[in-house]
Parts: structure tokens; C-alpha cells; sequence
């Protein structure tokens, strides 16, 4: 899970996720869509394939990468409780307002 928070933490990476979640992509396509250059890409892919998050096969002469959606589900899960936690939270605010709002009306 350490891995994979340290991965998203970087927004190049979370660009590249978000392509490969579209689509497979070489890390020249990569490169192309991102303001750095190929070696810095290189290093991304690096992380995102250590944390399980991408993984890369040859086709020909090339090599694709793609989104492994597996360790973004174990997130999610661990997730859950706080959103639960948030959106408990969120409902007594709506509530709190709205009995405000029908003081103010009154």
C-alpha cells in the first residue's frame, strides 16, 4: 500500500495512469504527453511498475505498458471506512444547514 500512495503522490504519474487507464501506451507516447523528458518518464514507469500499478510487455520491437487496476481496488478498500466516516460527517452538515435554513425563513 506504501508503494502505491507513493506512486499517486506524483501528479506526471497520475497522468500516466489516467492514459493507460484509456489505453496501452509505449513510453514514447508517454513522453509526448507529458512536459518532461524520456528519461524522467522512465523513472515514473519505474515506480508505477514497482508499486504494481502498471505492467509492460514486448510487441515486436516495442514495449507496451499498461494499467494493472488491481492495487487501485485494495486502495479503494482500504478507503471505504473513511469515506463512510466523510460522508456521515457531510449528511449531519446538510441536515445542520438545512435547519437553518428554515430558522432564517420563519
Amino acid at each position: 500500500m506504501d508503494a502505491v500512495l507513493h506512486a499517486l503522490a506524483d501528479p506526471s504519474r497520475r497522468i500516466v495512469l489516467g492514459i493507460l487507464r484509456e489505453h496501452e501506451a509505449t513510453a514514447g507516447e508517454l513522453a509526448d504527453a507529458l512536459p518532461i523528458a524520456r528519461p524522467g518518464v522512465s523513472r515514473h514507469l519505474r515506480v508505477l511498475r514497482e508499486a504494481g500499478l502498471v505492467e509492460v510487455r514486448p510487441d515486436g520491437r516495442r514495449r507496451l505498458y499498461a494499467l494493472r487496476p488491481e492495487p487501485l481496488a485494495e486502495l479503494d478498500t482500504w478507503l471505504e471506512p473513511y469515506r463512510r466516516h466523510w460522508a456521515g460527517r457531510l449528511d449531519a452538515l446538510e441536515r445542520h444547514l438545512d435547519r437553518q435554513a428554515t430558522k432564517e425563513t420563519r
